[in-house]
């Protein structure tokens, strides 16, 4: 049998170019080595837009219509929405009765996101508790593996914390102790040369039109170093080269050394990169509007993916039940 995977996103906005190369080229190459289940994580994106859930149910099917335009495939992985499985609330009350409050207090991304996060108010309970329900997450799934990056490997170990001292608790192995799959990271920084995230609007969508990536590449941050066409270029320490390293790879060697001998400006570097990125995502902008302009059948594969995550997370919940005696 296939080791289980359990990942997800949180559905807050358009998906960019770091989500593809974070995440969903990783997730389609391990559909085929594991038993993946891919959530669309509703509750986790309301515990920081709890405020404005306007756009929520839109950008569900927007992000999932994404997935399915880069090759996550529903007959190999289990595609579903967080809060159509109310097992993963029943099952987070059930962690949070056995969690420690301060090794919730502790978690260095709690702590980061306070003071990065200024703009919404995230001192609540549920926010706190969000690393428990991250746990129920993986646990209701019995899921043995999850693909993480190396920032998220204190959020893993708490998971673990958690399914080790439930299992202690009521004597029995009731849940595995996930392992982390270290995913290798593709880095590749916002337009503005910060970490490319949707609260910065320094990324280009997936869903992009090819003028406004034109525009927004045009607008991308370069050498710092080179004032005039004629200066020589820096392009190991340029933003624009790292996307050409990633999406046009064979042409990097070429880009480099023009930019370092001056034979190519900023501009015109640009305007072969948006050439490059338009085509990039040609093919799955093309796939992405066959899959919306039929929403009836995303609608059926989110249904049959709440089905059989339902199928799995009733069974997981069953057997808690029995152990606490309710």
């Amino acid at each position: 049998m296939k080791k289980r995977i359990l990942s997800g996103m949180r559905p807050t906005g358009k998906l960019h170019l770091g989500h593809l190369l974070g995440a969903l080229d990783n997730w389609k190459k391990l559909q085929d080595e594991y038993a993946c289940y891919f959530m669309v994580a509703d509750w986790h994106a309301l515990m920081s837009e709890y405020a404005d859930p306007e756009n929520l149910k839109e950008n569900m099917l927007d992000n999932v219509a994404d997935w399915l335009a880069c090759g996550i495939d529903p007959k190999k992985s289990v595609i579903f929405i967080q809060s159509h499985v109310p097992e993963h609330l029943e099952l987070h009350m059930v962690f949070s009765l056995i969690t420690p409050l301060g090794l919730l207090e502790r978690c260095p991304t709690y702590k980061e996101q306070l003071r990065e996060i200024t703009n919404r108010d995230l001192s609540t309970y549920g926010f706190l508790g969000y690393p428990v329900l991250q746990a129920a997450d993986i646990a209701l799934y019995k899921a043995e593996v999850v693909p993480v990056g190396e920032d998220q490997l204190p959020h893993l170990e708490l998971t673990r914390q958690i399914v080790r001292k439930f299992n202690h608790l009521y004597k029995k192995e009731a849940f595995p102790e996930p392992q982390a799959l270290l995913t290798k990271e593709k880095r590749l920084l916002g337009l503005d040369g910060r970490k490319m995230s949707k609260s910065y609007n320094n990324f280009i969508a997936l869903s992009e039109e090819p003028e406004a990536i034109r525009k927004k590449v045009t607008s991308m941050f370069t050498d710092p170093k080179r004032i005039k066409l004629t200066d020589p270029g820096h392009h190991e320490i340029c933003n624009l080269y790292s996307y050409y390293e990633l999406f046009a790879p064979e042409r990097k060697k070429e880009i480099g050394q023009m930019c370092s001998s001056a034979k190519i400006g900023c501009t015109e570097c640009k305007k072969q990169l948006a050439d490059i990125l338009i085509k990039y995502l040609e093919p799955i902008q093309e796939k992405r509007r066959q899959i919306l302009k039929n929403k009836s059948a995303l609608a059926d594969i989110l249904d049959d993916g709440e089905k059989r995550a339902r199928e799995f997370a009733g069974a997981t919940l069953a057997e808690v039940k029995k152990l606490l005696k309710i």
